[in-house]
């Protein structure tokens, strides 16, 4: 940490053996001017700053398509900093930031555009010292994903040479299906090598996501029984209350199966099924998560209409506001096809969850923003309580809570006082909140700073992304092949359609009640 970054008001005391900061770079942002950046690249790069973790010799170079001067760029960011900040300001640590951002307008397949962008670059470095050490975030419609990483290849401002390292983040979704990822994977390994790649999944920046392999594998209590043995069943829900705000367009072209399940859902699963990693290296980690996703039991043509449901909502009411249906959206055409909601139950061929159902769903217009994997252990057997008024027993249930609440729950049975054996349900609740304390983030503090560290752990390798569309690929063609044919099938504010009560129900089974 630097002289002057230290002498900064605002700044977090550094425990002893916290992270060190990142070293001299330039984080490269295209598409500076989306909402994506104001709304949470420039929080995280503040909080970063507070607590210490960012160098002094840092700056950010934003590219957009807008024609606008440096101070108009930055009075922007300034502007979304103030609005969507996690946290009191501090002026000084804010000036400090704001000094260090640049601006370069362009079309991204101009080769000009890499030209200009390349002499800023080298400007910034001789201001900030920071060393030729670049990482490009491609905030953008990931169309322009392999334009962008050509253009980078072409003008060798991708190129790693004298001891600088460079490094390109993609945004989700990397690919649309199981081709087209598999050509991008192509296009932008004839640029990069993969540990240059750094495929973001912001679901992985929350703290309770990474906990989930602390809490496996660090507990000598709960290993054990983490398995086909001991475990009925396992839900993972990840509940929106928003609709599809300004990115109707977007959306409507992707969906909620493309948008969540290879990417959000799917990490939440491999991270929850994997076996312990020998490390918690990179590939270590990597190696695991992808023997969880290739071992998914293939989807056939039958198990799609019979493990699959879609949804669309309609109107309707969320927290006592009256909403509209998903086609009355802007973007979104009057006759849209495009689901809003999934339910899957899935299948996973390995020694350890033979057996197992896994049961996802995710969708918009839900009647609460709620995200958790909940892990269902089998009953205990009642022939010991046969001569008690207890005629039943519950499931024991282990909850991690990832949004919006971080934390983890354990429900068990004990007995009611009183002169009757009555056994009644039980929880034990832990929050982050109240052990840890709160620190404010947007989920990305995390992945940044491990992009400048050069660590991939929390970001996606290039085997699990094709993966997971390879699972999701027989579904896409299903219901392209059989459009839907009572959309909208669910009205906002409800849990999604009755078809996905069905898929488990018929299993002997049912959601988990999620209180609202």
């Amino acid at each position: 940490m630097s002289p002057v970054l230290q002498e900064l008001p605002g700044l977090e005391k550094t425990p002893t053996g916290a992270p060190r900061p990142a070293g001299p770079c330039i984080m490269v942002i295209f598409g500076a001017t989306g909402d994506l950046t104001g709304r949470k690249l420039m929080p995280a790069l503040y909080n970063l700053a507070k607590s210490r973790l960012l160098s002094d010799e840092f700056a950010v170079v934003g590219v957009s398509r807008n024609d606008y001067s440096l101070e108009q760029f930055r009075q922007m960011m300034d502007d979304k900093l103030q609005s969507f900040a996690t946290g009191t300001l501090d002026g000084e640590l804010r000036s400090w930031l704001l000094q260090r951002i640049y601006y370069v307008h362009g079309e991204f397949d101009d080769p000009t555009l890499y030209t200009r962008l390349a002499q800023a670059l080298s400007q910034v470095d001789q201001q900030h010292h920071t060393r030729s050490n670049y990482f490009f975030y491609l905030a953008t419609s990931p169309v322009f994903f392999g334009k962008i990483a050509d253009r980078l290849g072409q003008s060798e401002l991708a190129c790693e040479k004298d001891g600088h390292w460079r490094r390109v983040v993609f945004e989700k979704p990397f690919g649309n299906d199981l081709d087209s990822a598999k050509e991008l994977n192509r296009q932008v390994r004839k640029v990069l090598a993969e540990n240059q790649i750094f495929r973001i999944d912001h679901y992985l920046g929350k703290e309770t996501v990474q906990n989930i392999l602390v809490f496996r594998f660090s507990n000598g209590i709960f290993e054990p029984i983490w398995n086909r043995r001991y475990i009925d069943h396992v839900q993972i829900t990840v509940a929106e209350t928003v609709g599809v705000e300004k990115r109707g367009s977007y959306f409507d072209m992707a969906g909620t199966l493309r948008d969540m399940v290879p990417n959000h859902l799917f990490q939440l699963l491999s991270l929850t099924t994997m076996e312990p990693p020998i490390s918690f290296s990179s590939d270590a980690v990597h190696d695991e998560q992808s023997k969880i996703l290739h071992a998914i039991q293939p989807f056939d043509d039958e198990d799609v209409l019979h493990c699959a449901v879609r949804g669309q909502y309609d109107e309707g009411v969320i927290n006592s506001n009256q909403v509209p249906g998903y086609r009355e959206e802007e973007g979104v055409p009057r006759d849209s096809r495009t689901e809003t909601f999934v339910a899957l139950k899935l299948m996973i061929d390995n020694w350890r969850w033979a057996g197992v159902p896994f049961y996802l769903r995710t969708g918009k217009r839900l009647p609460v923003r709620h995200s958790e994997i909940a892990i269902q252990f089998k009953r205990a057997p009642l022939v010991l309580f046969r001569d008690t008024p207890v005629n039943s027993l519950e499931s024991n249930q282990l909850i991690v809570h990832i949004a919006p609440d971080e934390g983890i729950s354990l429900r068990f049975g004990a007995k009611i006082p009183g002169a009757q054996m009555k056994v009644g349900s039980v929880e034990m609740d832990f929050n982050y909140s109240d052990y840890f304390g709160t620190n404010p983030n947007t989920g990305y503090e995390v992945l940044l700073y491990d992009c400048m560290m050069g660590d991939q752990t929390l970001y996606q390798r290039a085997d699990m992304v094709e993966a997971g569309w390879a699972v999701v690929d027989p579904i896409l063609e299903v219901w392209k092949a059989l459009p839907p044919r009572q959309f909208p099938n669910y009205p906002a504010g409800s849990w999604g359609p009755k078809e996905a009560d069905e898929i488990i129900n018929r299993d002997g089974r049912s959601w988990r009640k999620i209180q609202q």
